[in-house]
């Protein structure tokens, strides 16, 4: 017969016997439960520390009836503004005594349901979601299973579920007010497709309600070699643009990178605008104007409240957060 293998890590039954008391004590102990003696509960806790006992996720799940994790569906992690928020989120999170579950949907309703239902079925006791459309088999998860539900992204003060994020149609308009201020007329508008994403609908809305003459819209997958191929063909059906308002960062930096392969200046020849302001955004060449979103203030204030929401039973109001401009070297005024 071999050497046998020491058991390295202690359990519940270890502190048990240590303190001189039963399992089904120490497990009240550990899961804070009431109507423990004060000197046997510091014997538990002595054990426990003498033997570097730390409960495992699972038992502390069976002991209390809790996982302490939440989920997040986003669209997807390939860009920054998602990294961003997925990271401030799990910071307040941990620091409320929960663990974060993210998945990706890509943008589709199916799919998010689906993610749902298997970050439910892992035990997560509540969700966040990217804007407010949901698919009928969210909706009918969410009713069945009860449970508490963030929409981020964006803000609708009555809207059914409690929003944490920022009016979309605001944002945009932000950003055209800003080319109009500078004297610029002829203004190309480029965006994602707004088919399933409730946030560009709403920002060219926000665009369209101006009832400007002289915008040219085109829209793009959220990638750089996309939005550059839009950007110049745009250009090249309307030659007479003297700014693009890009509805995201990643679409501004795809058109400002291959507009100078073309050959064409910013912000002498045309002004380039974006929306969410990304780390990279100050560093392009010439450096991105863009509306700084809150993102990681969006997602601090998201996750408090769905802890609070969780732990307190309290549904919290929806709120909204301000973007701003940063004004940079990619825009510039022009003669009127």
């Amino acid at each position: 017969m071999g050497p046998r293998h020491r058991k390295t890590r202690s359990n519940m039954r270890d502190v048990a016997e240590k303190a001189g008391v039963s399992v089904a004590t120490v497990s009240r102990v550990l899961s804070g439960a009431d109507g423990v003696l004060e000197t046997t509960r510091e014997r538990v806790q002595q054990a426990a520390e003498e033997l570097s006992f730390v409960p495992s996720p699972a038992a502390r799940a069976i002991n209390s009836g809790r996982t302490y994790m939440v989920g997040a569906l986003v669209p997807t992690l390939d860009h920054a503004i998602f990294a961003r928020y997925i990271e401030a989120l799990e910071m307040e999170l941990v620091k409320q005594g929960f663990s974060l579950v993210v998945a990706t949907t890509g943008g589709d309703p199916i799919r998010e349901a689906e993610r749902a239902e298997n970050l439910l079925d892992l035990g997560v006791e509540g969700l966040f979601v990217s804007g407010i459309t949901r698919g009928d088999g969210f909706e009918a998860l969410v009713a069945r299973r009860k449970v508490p539900v963030i929409a981020t992204s964006y803000f609708k003060v009555d809207h059914s579920l409690p929003t944490i994020g920022y009016d979309n149609a605001r944002v945009a308009s932000m950003a055209l007010e800003h080319l109009h201020a500078l004297g610029h007329r002829q203004i190309g508008v480029l965006s994602g497709f707004s088919q399933d994403n409730d946030r560009t609908a709403a920002r060219l809305t926000g665009i369209e309600r101006h009832g400007m003459t002289g915008l040219q819209f085109a829209q793009s997958a959220i990638d750089y070699d996309a939005a550059g191929d839009s950007a110049a063909a745009l250009l090249d059906r309307h030659p007479r643009l003297t700014g693009l308002l890009c509805l995201s960062d990643v679409l501004a930096q795809g058109a400002l990178f291959r507009l100078q392969r073309m050959g064409v200046q910013v912000p002498t020849d045309i002004s380039i605008i974006g929306i969410d302001d990304l780390p990279g955004s100050a560093s392009t060449f010439p450096a991105l104007t863009s509306v700084r979103l809150p993102v990681a203030e969006m997602g601090r204030r998201a996750a408090a409240a769905l802890a609070h929401w969780i732990e307190e039973g309290e549904r919290p109001t929806s709120v909204e957060l301000e973007g701003q401009i940063s004004r940079r070297q990619s825009t510039r005024a022009i003669a009127s």
